[in-house]
């Protein structure tokens, strides 16, 4: 599987290569390969057992290549003397074509069948080495082929191959080839572009090399396997199922062996004479057989491969073996080695496997996953795990894997210094299920910084400054409570929007849970994302700002506090497996003294006795309702802060406008509009405009489509309507007569005039557009409002300063405050509102609605 890692696509020498049939004169078999220096080894040929294969006449030699192929190798100059199958052909001997082994081997150079033998590349001769080759090894094995091993392990050849002795194999390319044309062996000679296995270490290119190796039998265990599989719980399931599932239906043994100096020692001693093996199952065994066992034996190289072992039976010296084992099988045996089982642990072992979960990237299909699962079955008869999350790679922005070579790699330390762990954590988490690659994109992990983290401390900033100004945390302190039952005990009783946001915590909870349970991260996390900006910051507190303001022991400013404390506290246990950091400081803040960690907590349980199904129905369409109604604001360029005086809503089936009258005050307060009016269909506020479907009515209505499409254009609002029903409509051309069906007319929804409308999962909402005088005064005081509001923020004002005001502006502006004058000091905490010139802490020109501005202000 590490092979699979470094495939890479490179330019190789493809030669096509003269092999003479044996016993026949000027007769061979045109064999093709992109690897020269295998020639050197080669004992075989193969070709496909049921493929059509032609004789031919080409110049003075007589060639034996595939019928599909001849035409590419040959360009159509030869002529075709006898036909075969591949089968036919099986067992034909040939003469080898190099010296060097030829009298050293036997039962070697024919022609075997082998069905992976393509007809796309080369001649349909496929030359075979057996030493350098998964498939020639194979075919080799029935065929009974010798495993001629030209190659010393460093790649260079051996010393039988004294043209060419210590050179390395790839540098004897172009020189093999050249010894092929001086023997007029060579037929042609290309340079063949295809992928080839690199070190994905390194990046040296690999060569297959046949080795004696340790396997384990794994192959024998195949349909337990896979039934052990079967009971894993994969996310995604398709990986488990497909990837992972196939690799072992396609299970082979595990060479476990390696020829390494690190690792560990494969613990077998085999006799020295005999060759008797045994298997070391523990330290105490090997103490127990060994020569001289130290207590404090040190299970590597080479200090245990000092330790030899006296056969009694047979009289001789028993030796470990060299190897070490394959570092694959000490990540699978982990379940196990971590607690030392069975040394240990074996009593309570029940408690620490399977395990409950694992996740690792896609890329361990085969690696730990497999040696985990592999290990667990022979060794324990069960999987090893419950449950997997397999992950994707992190990418560059444009699907591209990261590298520092190629400049494309973000800087971890630079986006943490910048964002943060946790916002970083949960840009992973949210930005796709985590099994799918994710494309890193520096702007979208600021998207969630800013939105969903600085959504969150925005919010409980805003908690603790109103807070810190009532001093809620010294008199909890002094009434030697915690925070929350210190304002529980001062909360009247809860308002409407109370019992919903705390309704909407215990759906999430219990949402939440239930996915988490699933292992489904990324849309639980996106839910809380959902619930932090969109329910608690942008309808909750933003509805109940003004509770946070009143003075004194104001039992309904205890209860918003109330309500806020415990969203946020809970919160805080929601988000601390993906966002560590920011709930551990919001957890501890808000739960005062003593108190350990928010990792130490249980994570948060659904009170659903607190759930209210259709209040949460309510208000779900109350936010849907104002989202609408901003969407159509904004298309029309009308600011929130501009009164308007009216909305049509039109509700879907299952809402009824019952439900929402007592929270229509609510809504226009969100949104600034006057009356909102409920409509049972949207005729009031759409209408609808018909054209004629040309591609299906052009050949329905031949000459008179130019008619029709007129007269559909004028087609009246309640006869489309009908049409949209029954999607049947007669339409009178002269004296004909035609019946419109289906597709044949195309429905354009038109806002009527002075409205602007939006709709979405069937709710519609029209918002007047025409703005009247009074409209427009209101306007205009709104406007001051924001502008002085800025100005105390500027200029740090407390939010408890009281102030004075000064506006010099317009006749239009001065008018609006007269009017509204009230409502302006009573939005900014001012005493005093004027037209002439004060003293302040500051001063600024402005723009309200069109009109010119200075504002100063100061404090009383």
């Amino acid at each position: 599987h590490e092979v699979a890692q470094g495939y890479k696509e490179v330019s190789d020498p493809s030669i096509f290569v003269k092999a003479k049939v044996k016993g026949k004169e000027n007769l061979y078999f045109l064999v093709w390969t992109t690897t020269p220096w295998t020639l050197i080894s080669n004992v075989a040929f193969a070709v496909h057992p049921e493929a059509e294969y032609i004789r031919v006449k080409f110049g003075d030699d007589e060639l034996i290549l595939a019928e599909a192929l001849a035409n590419q190798v040959l360009k159509d100059e030869f002529e075709t003397l006898e036909k075969y199958t591949g089968k036919d052909l099986e067992h034909w001997e040939y003469e080898p074509l190099f010296p060097y082994y030829k009298d050293q081997v036997e039962n070697a150079y024919f022609v075997t069948n082998a069905d992976f033998v393509t007809l796309e590349d080369g001649s349909g001769v496929v030359h075979m080495a057996p030493a350098f080759g998964a498939d020639d090894y194979n075919v080799g094995q029935k065929y009974g082929l010798p495993v001629l091993q030209a190659v010393e392990p460093n790649g260079n050849f051996k010393k039988e191959v004294t043209d060419y002795a210590g050179m390395f194999i790839k540098d004897a390319d172009p020189l093999i080839t050249k010894n092929l044309k001086e023997r007029g062996l060579l037929f042609k000679k290309e340079k063949y572009v295809h992928n080839y296995p690199h070190c994905w270490r390194c990046k040296s290119p690999l060569v297959y090399y046949a080795r004696e190796s340790w396997y384990i039998r794994t192959s024998q265990f195949k349909e337990k396997l896979l039934e052990n599989n079967r009971t894993i719980n994969w996310v995604p399931p398709e990986i488990g199922f497909g990837r992972f599932g196939e690799w072992l239906e396609n299970n082979v043994d595990w060479a476990l062996s390696r020829e390494r100096y690190w690792g560990t020692p494969l613990p077998v001693w085999i006799g020295e004479k005999t060759g008797k093996q045994i298997a070391i199952g523990s330290v105490e065994e090997l103490k127990e057989k060994g020569e001289d066992v130290p207590d404090d034996i040190d299970l590597h190289k080479p200090h245990v491969d000092n330790v030899r072992i006296w056969n009694e039976e047979d009289q001789e010296w028993m030796y470990r073996t060299p190897e070490v084992i394959d570092v694959w099988f000490d990540s699978g045996a982990m379940p196990f080695a971590q607690y030392h089982y069975p040394f240990e642990h074996s009593e309570d072992w029940d408690k620490y496997f399977p395990a409950d979960f694992i996740s690792e990237a896609v890329d361990q299909t085969r690696g730990w996953f497999y040696s985990l699962v592999a290990i667990s079955t022979l060794y324990a008869g069960v999987a090893p795990f419950k449950n997997i999350i397999v992950c994707g790679h992190i990418l560059d922005i444009e699907g591209k894997k990261m590298s520092k070579s190629l400049g494309n790699a973000a800087d971890p330390w630079e986006i943490l210094a910048v964002y943060g762990a946790d916002a970083l954590r949960w840009y992973l988490v949210t930005i796709n299920h985590p099994w799918f690659p994710i494309r890193f994109d520096v702007e979208a992990l600021g998207e969630v910084h800013r939105k969903v983290l600085g959504t969150l401390k925005n919010t409980y900033t805003f908690f603790a400054i109103y807070a810190n100004i009532d001093k809620l945390q010294e008199s909890s302190e002094e009434a030697k409570t915690t925070l929350g039952e210190f304002l529980e005990s001062k909360a009247g009783e809860s308002a409407e929007i109370d019992r919903w946001v705390i309704s909407r915590l215990n759906s999430l909870i219990k949402e939440v849970s239930e996915l988490l349970e699933k292992y489904n991260l990324t849309t639980a996390n996106r839910k809380i994302s959902e619930f932090i900006v969109d329910e608690l910051s942008n309808w909750y507190v933003r509805r109940s700002r003004r509770r946070f303001w009143a003075k004194g022991d104001d039992p309904d400013k205890f209860r918003a506090f109330s309500t806020l404390h415990e969203c946020l506290l809970k919160l805080s246990k929601l988000i601390a497996p993906i966002m560590p950091f920011f709930s551990e400081k919001m957890y501890i803040e808000l739960s005062g003294n003593g108190v350990e960690s928010v990792h130490m907590e249980e994570y948060p349980a659904s009170n659903e006795s607190l759930i209210e199904p259709e209040l949460e129905k309510k208000m779900a369409s109350a936010i849907t309702i104002v989202s609408l109604a901003r969407t159509a604001r904004t298309r029309s360029r009308l600011k929130i802060r501009q009164p308007l005086s009216e909305m049509v809503v039109v509700l879907p089936p299952d809402v009824k406008p019952d439900s929402l009258y007592n929270i229509t005050g609510v809504i226009s307060e969100e949104i600034n509009i006057k009356n909102i009016k409920f409509s049972a269909d949207d005729s009031e506020i759409i209408s609808l405009k018909a054209k004629p479907n040309f591609k299906l009515l052009g050949p329905k209505l031949g000459k008179k489509i130019s008619m029709a499409k007129s007269a559909i254009e004028k087609l009246e609002d309640d006869v489309l309507r009908e049409y949209m029903t029954t999607e049947k409509l007669v339409l009178k051309l002269d004296d004909e007569q035609f019946t419109l069906s289906g597709e044949e007319l195309e429905i354009e929804r038109v806002s009527r005039e002075n409205y602007a409308v939006e709709s979405d999962n069937g709710f519609s909402v029209a918002v007047s557009t025409h703005l009247d005088n009074d409209l427009i005064q209101e306007g205009y005081a709104r406007e001051v409002v924001n502008k002085i509001q800025n100005m105390r923020k500027g200029a740090d004002f407390q939010v408890t300063d009281r102030i004075r005001v000064s506006v010099k502006s317009t006749d239009e502006v001065k008018t609006a405050l007269d009017n509204f004058g009230d409502y302006v000091k009573g939005e900014t905490l001012a005493d005093e509102l004027v037209s002439g010139d004060i003293e302040g802490e500051a001063s600024k020109e402005w723009d309200i609605n069109g009109q010119p501005a200075t504002i100063t202000i100061a404090r009383t």
